[in-house]
């Protein structure tokens, strides 16, 4: 975790539950997010295996902070692309990032011949990072349950066999609001940070909804069996595993690489 006691002790209104602390929060994030990025989208270039100059797109999504130039820029220039490289710069997507992410990829890699695409997520929690409050335990659960990370990829379309070595394909990508879901999960930017509050009912809204979503998903493509696909799910929680679990009648090993959610370094479709 990026935040350290020497930088809580310079900067106490970050300990309190809402006192005004932005601009601090802000000059950590806005250096922060793309040195971390960094580090992640050089692993993928490097297992890529193939040099920078053939990365055409570039998309950076983080929920921490907001600046202009944004981090897309700044990532670029450290990782030393090209300047006609294509970027889009996304903000404030909170758990589902990499699903967008990965779903504008695809997009952008079957409609642009021989597009390599670079995605990254980045996170610093120093925007949410706060003192704990009896009134909002939420606020204390999410920063138990969330921290710092990067991850990249770089996703593509009819890859190079000669030299490129797909791990995986994007078969599908999809994006849907939940029934009677408003407000269930809310962040807000403030003078005191990024506040974010969560509902007791997140789960059950999830789980209740999973299947109708799996069905649009895999049944078009013949799979109907959800213990025969492997799972990767967004750890938001073991309430949330749980119910999943148990709604759709998983074998307990299903979700046991869940807890130690990785991005893949390399992604091809």
């Amino acid at each position: 975790m990026h935040i350290t006691e020497e930088i809580q002790n310079e900067n106490p209104n970050m300990c309190e539950y809402m006192a005004p602390s932005l601009d601090a929060r802000q000059d950590i994030v806005v250096v922060e997010v793309p040195r971390l990025g960094k580090e992640a989208a050089s692993k993928a270039i490097k297992e890529w295996g193939q040099p920078k100059s053939k990365i055409t797109h570039l998309v950076v999504c983080t929920t921490s902070g907001v600046d202009m130039p944004g981090a897309d820029y700044q990532l670029s220039k450290l990782l030393g692309l090209r300047p006609s490289v294509k970027r889009l710069m996304m903000y404030q997507q909170g758990c589902f990032a990499g699903g967008t992410v990965m779903r504008l990829a695809k997009d952008l890699a079957e409609n642009n011949a021989g597009a390599r695409v670079l995605v990254v997520c980045s996170e610093i929690t120093a925007v949410t990072f706060r003192g704990p409050a009896d009134t909002h335990l939420d606020s204390l659960v999410g920063q138990a349950l969330f921290g710092d990370g990067a991850g990249a990829m770089i996703i593509g379309a009819d890859p190079d066999v000669s030299v490129e070595r797909p791990l995986f394909q994007i078969v599908s990508a999809a994006q849907t609001i939940l029934p009677d879901s408003h407000g269930a999960i809310d962040g807000h930017l403030r003078e005191v940070g990024l506040t974010f509050h969560l509902l007791k009912d997140v789960p059950g809204l999830i789980s209740k909804n999973i299947e109708k979503s799996l069905d649009e998903a895999f049944k078009p493509i013949g799979i109907t069996d959800w213990n025969s696909l492997f799972w990767i799910a967004h750890p938001g929680g073991p309430a949330i595993l749980d119910q999943v679990e148990a709604k759709l009648g998983l074998k307990e090993e299903k979700l046991k690489e869940t807890p130690a959610l990785v991005f893949c370094s390399s992604l091809m479709r």
